[in-house]
């Protein structure tokens, strides 16, 4: 894979983690050729590399969309997600350096300002470096990589249950729970709290299928 389809893979993702691009949503590989301002053929690799990690479907004559994922597929792909980071953050409180829980309370802290000025879109971003600074300080690139791949499949939703009223707050109060307890080095609670944080179910599901329902009703086209 070249650096230029590289970076279209990056951008295509984001789109898709924004909303901008929406499940079903048919990627048309000549106006996303003309958009980014390259030939088809490193278009085409971007989509086959999206394809690869479940965020692009390709279809018989239909060609490249973003991916619908149904409901019971996505409470399965939290399940796994929440039990990932668990692994992380169990590792974490044993192998986490002075260095990276400074990492880690900065992401907090850029948490906080996005929490405390409602905006979710940088309340995004830093939630995945919380996250991330998590991950890395496992010490084990295995289970890291794993959780990254995970978590790109599930950005779009993510982000979309960040929408949901109070989530902001109730994430950012869930985010001091972990890094209380990987501070007090007290294991189980860690693990406990960024389960409960990542899992999604009851309450929380409902309102993130009343999100992809809005979605679907609107879902758009690039190309007829």
């Amino acid at each position: 894979m070249n650096r230029l389809s590289e970076t279209l893979r990056e951008a295509i993702e984001e789109e898709v983690a924004v909303g901008k691009l929406t499940p079903g949503t048919h990627l048309d590989e000549i106006e996303l050729a003309k958009r980014f301002g390259v030939s088809r053929t490193p278009v085409r690799e971007a989509l086959s590399i999206l394809a690869g990690e479940g965020l692009v479907e390709l279809r018989p004559r239909r060609g490249a969309v973003v991916a619908q994922i149904a409901p019971q597929r996505l409470i399965e792909m939290f399940e796994v997600m929440a039990e990932l980071e668990a692994m992380c953050v169990r590792l974490a409180v044993r192998r986490i350096t002075p260095l990276e829980l400074q990492q880690l309370e900065q992401a907090h802290e850029n948490c906080r300002a996005a929490a405390a000025s409602c905006d979710s879109d940088a309340y995004f971003y830093a939630n995945e470096h919380f996250h991330r600074a998590i991950y890395a300080a496992g010490h084990n690139t295995f289970l890291s990589d794993q959780a990254h791949a995970l978590q790109r499949k599930l950005r779009p939703y993510r982000r979309l249950q960040l929408r949901v009223r109070n989530r902001l707050r109730h994430s950012f109060e869930e985010h001091q729970e972990i890094l209380d307890a990987l501070r007090n080095e007290e294991t189980e609670l860690a693990v406990q709290s960024i389960r409960s944080h990542v899992i999604v179910q009851g309450e929380r599901f409902a309102d993130l299928l009343a999100g992809l329902t809005a979605i679907d009703a609107k879902t758009p086209t690039l190309a007829p």
